[in-house]
């Protein structure tokens, strides 16, 4: 038995350091996308939300956009000493009556859809509330919003290399 241990060692490493013959090649795969650039697309409107557009405003993106895609909104809250404040929608705003007022918005593979909510009559709001109203709408790949704040703009903008935006 002692024997025969190393024997079958031996034959065990013969046998699997062998080699046959070159087998034939397998078949191609298919070709990827090279070069694919996952881009983001971003623009800025200003908006009067008034009764005549039912308190909303419907945008074209004019670009494509994905199934996949993120829309996010941001609304221009306030300018502190030169520096703009931008806010992710929806944002409420309460009133001392007890109602509020919803900055909210919701998106198709076409358009995104800016409109007013709440409990308040629109048709009384001051023109603060309704009119010049200035938002940033960013759309980027599902894949690049992982793991950022998308409270920030400047974090979404930054992640997914916006320099500019297309006023309109």
């Amino acid at each position: 038995m002692k024997r025969l241990l190393p024997l079958l060692t031996v034959f065990t490493v013969l046998f699997t350091a062998c080699e046959g013959p070159q087998g034939p090649p397998g078949f191609d795969g298919l070709d990827g996308l090279d070069g694919e650039i996952i881009a983001s697309s971003a623009f800025e409107i200003e908006v009067d939300f008034n009764s005549a557009n039912n308190f909303e405003h419907i945008e074209a993106y004019g670009f494509e956009v994905l199934p996949s895609d993120v829309t996010l909104v941001y609304i221009l809250w306030t300018t502190d000493n030169g520096q703009d404040i931008w806010r992710l929608t929806p944002q409420t705003v309460y009133f001392n009556d007890n109602n509020n007022l919803v900055y909210n918005f919701d998106f198709t593979q076409d358009d995104v859809r800016l409109f007013l909510d709440g409990t308040t009559d629109f048709n009384t709001l001051d023109s603060d509330w309704t009119q010049d109203q200035v938002f940033r709408v960013v759309v980027v790949p599902a894949d690049n919003i992982d793991g950022i704040d998308v409270n920030d703009i400047n974090a979404v903008l930054s992640a997914n290399d916006i320099q500019s935006f297309d006023f309109r």
